[in-house]
């Protein structure tokens, strides 16, 4: 079976969805990732990754309310698909083999121990 190509920061974009549940939208999504991984990421570009993702079909989304806190705007929540949770499992899965199948010199020089 083909892999799908998932980029670095589309895996951190869908991983995030998938933390935040019923509370992802862009601004959540990229508070998310500076929390977690210390790098700073502009709404646009957030915003086009889940576009992109969308279009791939590993996320879905839908609009919320209005509300008076964003002046009666609406936000776009999103949410992980069966094949977005799919290729999550596979980059983990192709992750962990790459990690199993290190060396023990590399992993000494790592600070990993096996």
């Amino acid at each position: 079976m083909k892999r799908t190509s998932l980029g670095e920061f589309e895996e951190i974009v869908l991983l995030t969805v998938a933390i935040l549940g019923p509370h992802a939208y862009g601004v959540t999504i990229a508070q998310e990732i500076e929390k977690r991984t210390g790098r700073q990421v502009g709404f646009n570009t957030v915003h086009t990754t889940l576009q992109r993702l969308e279009e791939k079909g590993f996320l879905r989304s839908e609009m919320g309310g209005a509300t008076k806190e964003r002046g009666g705007r609406r936000k776009r929540f999103f949410a992980l698909t069966a094949l977005g949770a799919k290729v999550l499992k596979e980059v983990k899965d192709v992750r962990i083999s790459m990690w199993n199948a290190l060396p023990q010199k590399t992993l000494s020089l790592l600070g990993h121990y096996k």
